[in-house]
């Protein structure tokens, strides 16, 4: 081959190369959406609607996703267990809903009439029924083909859920270790892109990076916002309440290599978008507003009044008796004839005090039990219930969620004792606990099921109920049965040292 030849050659496989020109696929991921109107400045499901709409108009291969918690907790969820946020996303639907943990907090039956009622698919490859089959409405890895690419989307769901959320019978197989098995048969099959859409925490999500088996990975949970970039692995931390959002342009060329084989190369582009910058989308704006003119009516109700002090600020309700734990306490065993009531002290929210003559609304309540738990009885020996205690005090120094604000017992611990051997005194209706007695406990449904580390409550008989059952209501019924009330700490637990 002579020199010219060989210099035209090389030209004509540069210029087939430049022939390809990039093209640009737009991935928009959201996630972690509780308030439907944000905080009044940025944020809320109107503006994070707007800028879908936006991405979608200036490029018509954009993808939208949502990467976990919809549902609760919020005032609204308390009325509605999240109807609105579903009717509100579906004016704008997702491509993708990947189900967080907060989805199943009125437990599995609500989360999948709500999936059954939305404008986009939901999905996650890691969750089965009890049988190991993926349960009827929820999808499993979705190939998209967008301007001749075929683009697998890996949706995973939190292996932790079960810990701290109510979601039945469903099976959570590993996080991790799921996507990226995942992610590896997705692109053996062909896919040029494989993008994790994943709820999971900072330390998982380093994880998948390393793996090295995505080329973008759209992840919730952690309510920040960052964007990353290590030359193979593309990441968004999705913010909270869409306040942050970070479109992504991937520019992708295809071309061949010098054996012929397809080749996909890609570089990223982030954006950041400040929704306190975006004008709401009118259609959204308009229903919110008619929810949250709605929801401020019967929210303002009030419902009793109490007449000492109420704190359930967040270091109290989880490290010591409090005011608000033994209202709602009281209430769970006034509901239900219980001789216990054990509530999980990270379950009480607002965070908050309560001055002497305060009339309770049921925004107050609402607040306070944002979950959509309901309270439940359980037959159980005061084995149990003394292993339920400890399980309660054994992360006090973390500040845990699992302490247990109690009714129709006392008890008093150490806090410098080995976890699991803390308790002592333990007296129900002022008589010592008896190991093999048994005793009817209120729980509330997230607990019962294992809910904060709180296994010890399983295995009992569990008793139905005439009628009722959310403890939110519980305690508004309570409230307005007894008009006032004046809960104080009255020595039901008792810290050593202190």
């Amino acid at each position: 081959m002579t020199k010219i030849s060989f210099l035209m050659a090389v030209l004509g496989l540069l210029a087939s190369a430049a022939a390809a020109d990039p093209v640009k696929i737009t991935f928009l991921g959201v996630g972690d959406v509780y308030q439907m109107a944000g905080d009044g400045v940025q944020g809320g499901i109107a503006r994070m609607n707007a800028v879908a709409r936006a991405e979608r108009a200036a490029n018509p291969n954009t993808i939208y996703v949502f990467d976990g918690d919809l549902l609760s907790p919020s005032l609204m969820a308390a009325t509605d267990q999240g109807q609105s946020a579903i009717d509100l996303t579906s004016l704008v639907p997702f491509d993708l809903a990947v189900p967080g943990n907060h989805e199943f907090d009125f437990g599995p039956d609500n989360f999948f009439a709500k999936a059954r009622a939305s404008a986009y698919p939901w999905a996650a490859i890691n969750i089965t029924g009890p049988d190991g089959q993926p349960p009827a409405g929820l999808g499993g890895v979705m190939v998209k083909e967008m301007a001749g690419l075929k683009i697998a989307l890996i949706p995973v769901a939190q292996d932790t859920t079960p810990e701290v959320a109510s979601p039945g019978d469903l099976q959570f197989a590993p996080t991790v270790d799921s996507a990226i098995a995942a992610a590896k048969a997705a692109r053996e099959a062909g896919a040029d892109l494989v993008v994790g859409v994943v709820q999971t925490d900072w330390e998982n999500d380093r994880r998948l990076i390393r793996s090295r088996a995505f080329d973008l990975i759209l992840s919730g949970d952690d309510h920040s916002y960052g964007t990353y970039y290590d030359g193979i692995t593309a990441h968004v931390e999705t913010s909270i309440d869409a306040r942050m959002l970070s479109p992504v342009d991937l520019m992708v060329t295809v071309g061949t290599d010098k054996d012929g084989k397809r080749q996909v190369k890609w570089h990223p582009a982030f954006r950041f978008i400040d929704t306190a910058s975006v004008t709401p989308d009118p259609e959204t704006q308009a229903k919110v507003e008619a929810y949250q003119a709605a929801l401020d009516t019967a929210l303002a109700e009030v419902v009793g009044t109490t007449t000492t002090a109420l704190d359930s600020r967040r270091n109290v309700v989880r490290g010591e008796e409090s005011s608000m734990g033994n209202l709602i306490a009281d209430a769970m065993r006034w509901a239900t004839g219980a001789d216990i009531a054990l509530m999980n002290g990270g379950g009480i929210r607002a965070d908050r005090t309560y001055d002497p003559g305060t009339a309770l609304t049921r925004r107050d309540i609402l607040t306070e039990l944002p979950f959509g738990n309901i309270t439940m009885v359980t037959e159980l020996p005061g084995s149990q219930v003394l292993a339920a205690l400890e399980n309660g005090v054994s992360q006090v120094e973390k500040g845990a969620g699992r302490f247990p604000q109690v009714s129709g017992l006392s008890f008093t611990y150490d806090p410098t004792a080995e976890p699991g051997k803390r308790v002592s005194e333990v007296l129900v209706a002022g008589a010592p606990l008896r190991p093999d007695a048994v005793y009817k406990v209120a729980v509330n449904d997230y607990i019962l099921g294992g809910g904060d580390g709180y296994d010890a409550l399983g295995g009992g008989r569990v008793l139905p109920r005439a009628e009722g059952g959310v403890l939110a209501n519980d305690v508004i019924a309570y409230l307005q049965k007894m008009g006032t009330v004046a809960p104080a700490v009255e020595g039901r637990i008792k810290v050593l040292g202190h």
